[in-house]
């Protein structure tokens, strides 16, 4: 029951970030990286959350590091830059859900303002999900980004072939 769970977490970020991908005209070639990148680090990031019992933070974190150093190994393979392939790639582990209640609790917010006790409510779900939110995607890019800072002469040689 485990690893069908590991598993539909996979095959349902892999075909989000194949859609995710062909919003951005990739080349062909390019997506079946697309989707493994999206794959395994939703996955990563969903044993660590489940089963490590790491917060969404730090589990954004660990797969996103395995998204950019995938990125950056899968495109020197292909001839493809690294954004072109993690950025689809990390679009799926976005948090619609927390951004969705942030943005909901701040409509309510506004239709409440004349309970404070609703207010005050409204107001500590809206910070709560907008720190998550917030944090998560800051997580996101950072990781992505961290092999390019590390490896910048790799990073940016991808597109080239070896004379």
């Amino acid at each position: 029951m485990i690893a069908w769970d590991i598993l539909s977490d996979a095959i349902f970020a892999a075909l989000a970030g194949i859609g995710f991908g062909a919003i951005s005209d990739p080349p062909i070639r390019a997506f079946r990286i697309i989707a493994l990148l999206s794959a395994i680090g939703h996955a990563f990031r969903y044993t660590l959350i489940v089963f490590a019992d790491i917060e969404i933070s730090l589990g954004s974190l660990g797969g996103a590091l395995l998204i950019g150093f995938g990125s950056m190994w899968f495109g020197k393979k292909i001839h493809t830059s690294m954004t072109v392939l993690c950025i689809p790639a990390l679009l799926p582990m976005i948090p619609g859900k927390f951004a969705y209640n942030m943005v909901f609790s701040q409509i309510m917010f506004l239709q409440n303002m004349n309970d404070p006790t609703a207010r005050n409510m409204y107001m500590d779900m809206f910070f709560s999900n907008a720190m998550v939110t917030c944090t998560v995607v800051f997580v996101l890019a950072s990781g992505a980004i961290l092999p390019m800072l590390l490896f910048p002469k790799r990073a940016f040689s991808l597109t080239r072939r070896k004379k």
